[in-house]
């Protein structure tokens, strides 16, 4: 804990008008949002790289942008650092009654039954303070920010969780076999980049809830099939050199060649 009070003492003292840092004076919870967001992805990183020491020195980065927003919002008399720190911590017991009381959990589904029903009892609950007062909807309080990829599973999550899925794999593959003929179509037919966009969303959308139906996560999926094309490139990268081609020079179906060799030596 001594450790945490000098970092919020260390932020408070580069947020203060009088000595502290011009440029952490100056910013705003909107302009460090990025930071925040650059930080969690350098976190997924260092663990995408299984490298600890970085891991931790990530780890830091990212509780240092909570500490931030925290001690700008204790500016402006809002709530800070321990507000943040209580909140998580009712939220986590809250959300574990059958850890942090005598209530008792069977199986797996009666436990993420419970979860989602606190979950939506807070998701009602931030609705109600809203100041906007929007149409309630079981897809309330979703992230637009997240990632696409992550916001579109979340979204078929929230909504197969309340019984709008199918049951088996068949009618998913046929509705992105659906969503890539209408793609093709639109391609064909009228070549309106606008509705191009629009289906290709809805290629990539099916996709997602295929990746749901498979217990695949797509973002991981996703980022391990541009690590593997990444390999890949690299040998044939060093197979041009090697032979002492140019890849500008070369023909697509001679580059296809050195693309099969690089597949078979990256295995």
């Amino acid at each position: 804990m001594d450790e945490i009070k000098t970092l919020l003492k260390i932020m408070a003292d580069l947020r203060d008008p009088e000595g502290g840092c011009p440029w952490d004076i100056k910013q705003s919870f909107k302009s460090i949002a990025a930071y925040t967001v650059e930080e969690a992805y350098e976190v997924a990183d260092a663990i995408e790289r299984e490298d600890m020491a970085d891991l931790k020195n990530e780890l830091g980065d990212l509780l240092f942008q909570v500490v931030f927003h925290s001690q700008m919002a204790e500016e402006l008399n809002q709530f800070d650092f321990s507000d943040v720190v209580k909140e998580i911590n009712d939220k986590l017991v809250r959300r574990h009654p059958h850890v942090f009381s005598d209530k008792k959990i069977n199986n797996e589904a009666e436990l993420y039954s419970e979860w989602e029903k606190h979950k939506k009892a807070e998701r009602s609950n931030k609705v109600s303070a809203s100041a906007d007062q929007q149409p309630e909807s079981i897809l309330n309080g979703i992230a637009t920010t997240l990632p696409a990829l992550r916001w579109s599973e979340k979204i078929q999550k929230r909504a197969a969780h309340h019984g709008f899925d199918w049951e088996n794999i068949e009618p998913v593959f046929d509705k992105l076999q659906e969503e890539i003929g209408e793609l093709k179509a639109e391609i064909i037919v009228e070549n309106n980049q606008e509705r191009i966009t629009d289906e290709m969303g809805d290629v990539f959308f099916a996709s997602v809830n295929l990746s749901r139906h498979l217990g695949v996560n797509p973002e991981q999926a996703l980022r391990d099939a541009n690590q593997k094309f990444i390999s890949r490139f690299e040998i044939v990268e060093q197979l041009l050199q090697k032979d002492g081609n140019e890849m500008e020079d070369c023909s697509i179906e001679k580059l296809e060649e050195y693309w099969r060799q690089a597949k078979k030596l990256a295995v």
